[in-house]
């Protein structure tokens, strides 16, 4: 496959599409050019509303659509958040009760969600099939236009707030038990706010913003959350989501005149209400609060202080990104200058440097973490001489010109993940549009502002601009979170039990009532003639699957796959080094190692140096571990440690030369850097298993049951987490024993013997980097080799205790008897997530999320996010292989999900993603027909194959293995005996 780009058919305007030029009822009333992105801008208002609407006029097929409304909160009820969820229930035209999900189960979708930002709602979409997008905005137009919201009150209750009572206990005089809150945005916004991180945000927030919408908590304090009533609810609703306070974006190969038709007569059908004004989105005047102090329920360990700094404007696009590239110089390693200044000070373990940039005003945060006590004051000292230090007597020219090279080579990859190009830009482009009306592409464009930057490198550009940030601050705020033994959760029983405490029986009788009928309006199926009215593509919609080069073996001097992908002359480059001659005590020390790569000093470079030469050159270096199961066998596991590294071509040389640098001559001899890096890489994972707890949970259930899994956890999950805190309990002790492993193991894993090397880029720079490698330095090992036994899983019914007000439950059993194939397993997966998951446990139980996975290796595995429940979910999980027996879809219905099945098997994606999937394929052993194979097995399934697969969840709750993280007072309550352990505590 070519690495030329494809004819942009839209670097030049289109006459048709000149300012003034009128288009099914909208007027063009600017036309922009993107250089940056080969495209074009035009910019329309809707005559009969005022509506505004922006055409990214991109060539790409994976186009896009989103509707946005300006949403600044004045409260923090989170009423913008509830209204997300909630205009996604049911509309006028498409009146079934969850038509998002109905979306989720049925299009061809690559993107679907909805979005709730500090100031803004959005709602974006995404197809490379257009009759399909066209489905997906009429679906959506009719959500935020007419939604069920004013028919259908038990919308508010589910997805905002309700009171239930617990039944009594037995042989209690009363007839109901405790009182308590449910609802999915309160569960989910009890599990943000359990993240000290976003407590403290939002609390420098309040602190920066005491007058601006700043100041709230867009998604909703659980706090503040039940002081919303419906009338409040609906009234939000009616003043934000008209038309003339709209943003409409379309991106990619469109029709644009089809569409703007298309949008147009949706348009006209909105019904007007009679609202009062929006919520003002004002400018903050400067201000400088006091020292604010705020207790948190959480481990010790996450104590932090947050210094923020209001930088400007959001039309101030340039300094934005100068920001950002100073930022990176000053914070963005252990080795930038004002982190290493923070570090050396031992006021806390870690230091992060964050912007903020999507705002009115955006902002810089500077965090704590690990923070010892009382130094919030001497931390903003620090800081602030630090800055006014480098301000005076300038900043190394060398990190500076680093971190541009950094910032151009993301911009230039513009690789964004799930998100897709269309969406993530659409988004970009509100980061300035929402503000100003004249202002729609400020964010889509950099070169001007790069060239700006790079000129003023020599004449004190950036000191000026740290000088101005910092030293001269008028707008600035600072937070000391203060962990303590109880917090939000107690006082909400306490809240509770009070209120219960003044209620009449009648009064609770009413509150019983309430759920009841809300518990029978959730478990009222929608007509067949309701959904019906919802657009859905067929099974012959489905076009052929996209062409995609396959990865290839080439001649080089060490093994190497090659990947023959468009990467717009950026090169990905992934070492793969087999670790099945290390012992299995070896793997935690893999882990470390890890860690450590490419933050220590080399034989000839310092840890400051190699950073500064990273950055200039590469676009990333990291090192990790993964695992994977030969031929899908669990017991088979084949361990690597990867280095992956990307860089633009005309730097491939670099790609070779720094990471050969760095695994065979890195120094294991400064132990308090060691130190520091490994208590951020402690700190890392144990936020990690607070805010995907879900993710930790699969990954350690898998491990019950699965050698592979076992090695996983030692490498890189909780057994590693485990082995890691002791390591720092006992660091002194330790960390010459340390030094040698660490001398050893790279000895033994960097050689020639088990490595592979995956090369994605054009064919004149795979010939480059060969010829820079050369074999890279790697020798066949000579010492004696150990052999990789890995003990057999245990399957325990975990707990792990995290601080948090919500639980993640997993439940799953091990390999099952092979009932159904893969295709009919992604059909059948999805009917259990969409449908009989995402009612018994979402809806009515409350979880954020939840789903189901059938692994290729014949594993079942439930999951569920941000869940008030524990043994509810258990049982709810237990009765799943009923559903699936009795499923008996429509012919309609069983066509959506085979679609929208297919269309998740065909979604694009980025070539370093699908490199990196193909580098999985082949080390599994999956022939390059799978994929095919599996498409061809998706587009079969009948009904009576996915019944068939339920035999394998029969028994499976007898056979059942859990894992659950959450708070201790939820794992207390289960019915189930767990081993316990805490996250937190020290070991």
């Amino acid at each position: 496959m070519s690495d030329t780009p494809q004819t942009v058919p839209y670097t030049a305007a289109d006459p048709a599409l000149a300012v003034g030029t009128h288009h099914a009822g909208f007027t063009v009333t600017k036309v922009e050019p993107l250089p940056e992105l080969s495209g074009m801008a035009y910019v329309m208002r809707h005559d009969a509303t005022g509506a505004r609407a922006l055409w990214l006029a991109i060539d790409d097929n994976n186009k896009s659509f989103s509707i946005a409304f300006k949403t600044p909160p004045a409260d923090n009820t989170g009423v913008f958040h509830i209204l997300e969820h909630s205009v996604l229930c049911g509309s006028e035209r498409f009146p079934v009760k969850e038509p998002f999900v109905n979306l989720l189960k049925t299009s061809m979708q690559t993107f679907l969600n909805a979005l709730t930002f500090p100031d803004k709602t959005m709602y974006p979409v995404a197809s490379t099939n257009t009759a399909d997008l066209e489905n997906l905005m009429d679906v959506y137009l009719d959500a935020v236009l007419q939604p069920a919201i004013y028919k259908r009150p038990r919308i508010f209750e589910q997805e905002g707030w309700h009171l239930e009572l617990a039944p009594a206990e037995e042989g209690a005089d009363e007839k109901y038990g405790p009182l308590s809150y449910n609802g999915v945005v309160f569960n989910e916004m009890k599990g943000a706010l359990s993240d000290p991180d976003d407590v403290l945000f939002q609390a420098i927030g309040s602190q920066l913003f005491p007058d601006s919408a700043y100041g709230f908590e867009s998604g909703g304090n659980p706090r503040a959350i039940p002081t919303l009533s419906y009338e409040g609810f609906l009234d939000a609703h009616a003043r934000h989501y008209n038309l003339a306070n709209s943003y409409t974006i379309l991106y990619g190969n469109l029709d644009i005149d089809r569409e703007l038709a298309f949008i147009g007569e949706r348009f006209a059908q909105a019904p007007v209400r009679t609202a009062g004004a929006p919520n003002p989105l004002v400018l903050q005047r400067p201000v400088t609060p006091a020292l604010k102090r705020i207790e948190m329920a959480t481990a010790p360990e996450n104590a932090s202080v947050g210094l923020a700094y209001v930088i400007g404007t959001a039309d101030q696009r340039e300094r934005v990104l100068a920001t950002d590239v100073l930022l990176d110089t000053l914070a963005g390693s252990n080795e930038s200058p004002l982190k290493r200044v923070v570090l050396d000070s031992g006021l806390g373990d870690d230091f992060s440097a964050t912007l903020i940039d999507s705002e009115l005003q955006p902002q810089v945060l500077f965090v704590l973490k690990g923070a010892k006590p009382g130094v919030a004051q001497r931390f903003r000292e620090l800081v602030e001489s630090a800055c006014a230090q480098m301000a005076d007597s300038g900043i190394d020219r060398e990190r500076l010109s680093a971190s541009l090279a950094q910032c151009e080579f993301n911009l230039r990859e513009n690789d964004w993940g799930s998100y897709g190009d269309g969406v993530a830009l659409s988004m970009q482009s509100l980061a300035s549009w929402l503000y100003d009306d004249e202002r729609p592409v400020d964010y889509l464009r950099y070169e001007d502002a790069m060239d700006s930057m790079r000129a003023g490198l020599d004449d004190g550009y950036f000191e000026r601009l740290l000088r101005e940030l910092v030293c001269e601050s008028s707008h600035n705020a600072l937070v000391d979170l203060v962990p303590v033994q109880e917090g939000s959760a107690t006082e909400e029983a306490a809240e509770l039990a009070e209120l219960r405490s003044h209620m009449s029986e009648a009064e609770l009788d009413h509150v019983a009532s309430e759920v009841a009928a809300l518990r029978a309006e959730q478990e009222t199926p929608d007509s067949p003639e309701d959904l019906a009215k919802l657009p859905q593509l067929t099974v012959a919609d489905i076009e052929d699957a996209p062409e995609e080069a396959h990865a290839t073996k080439v001649e080089a001097p060490l093994p190497c796959l090659y990947h023959a992908l468009p990467t717009h002359k950026i090169d990905y480059v992934y070492h793969y080094f087999g670790l099945d001659d290390l012992a299995f005590e070896d793997l935690p020390y893999v882990g470390v190692l890890s860690a450590l790569l490419g933050n220590l000093d080399t034989a000839t470079r310092s840890a400051a140096e190699l950073d500064t030469l990273v950055e200039k050159n590469l676009g990333n270096l990291d090192f990790f571990s993964e695992t994977y199961a030969v031929d899908d066998d669990l017991d088979d596991a084949r361990p690597y440690l990867v280095v992956g590294t990307s860089a633009l071509s005309e730097r491939i040389g670099s790609a070779a030369t720094i990471p050969s640098e760095v695994w065979s001559s890195t120094q294991f001899s400064d132990t308090d850097r060691m130190l520091a890096l490994l208590t951020q890489k402690r700190i890392a994972l144990s936020q990690y298993f607070v805010g995907s707890g879900h993710a930790a949970a699969m990954k350690r259930l898998t491990a019950h049951y699965a050698k592979s899994a076992v090695v996983a956890e030692a490498l890189g999950g909780i057994d590693f987490y485990f082995f890691l805190k002791d390591l720092l309990a006992n660091w002194d002790a330790r960390k010459d024993d340390l030094r040698a492993r660490l001398d050893d193991l790279s000895r033994r894993i960097f050689t020639s013997d088990h490595v592979l090397v995956s090369f994605t880029g054009s064919r004149e720079d795979l010939e480059a980097f060969w010829k820079s490698a050369g074999a890279l330095g790697l020798k066949s090992f000579q010492g004696q080799r150990r052999s990789l036994q890995v003990p057999e899983p245990v399957a325990d019914d975990e707990a792990f205790v995290i601080p948090s007000n919500v639980s993640y439950v997993a439940e799953g059993a091990g390999a099952r008897p092979k009932v159904a194939s893969v295709g009919t397993w992604q059909v059948a997966a999805r009917a259990l997530s969409f449908d009989y998951l995402w009612n018994e446990v979402r809806v009515k139980g409350g979880a954020y999320g939840t789903g189901f996975r059938h692994t290729v290796s014949q594993l079942d595995q439930f999951w569920s996010y941000r869940d008030p429940n524990v043994d509810a979910t258990l049982d709810r999980y237990e009765a799943a292989e009923s559903y699936l027996r009795d499923w008996n879809p429509s012919p309609a219905e069983l066509d959506g999900y085979v679609v929208s099945v297919v269309a998740a098997h065909d979604a694009p994606a980025k070539s370093r993603a699908i490199a990196r999937r193909q580098d999985g394929e082949h080390f599994i052993g999956r022939p390059a027909t799978w994929r095919a194979d599996v498409r061809d097995q998706e587009l079969a399934v009948s009904a009576e194959d996915v019944r068939g697969a339920a035999a394998s969840l029969a028994g499976l709750h007898d056979s059942r293995s859990l894992v659950v993280f959450g708070p201790r007072e939820a794992i207390e309550a289960s019915g189930t005996k767990f081993l316990v352990r805490d996250m937190m505590d020290s070991e």
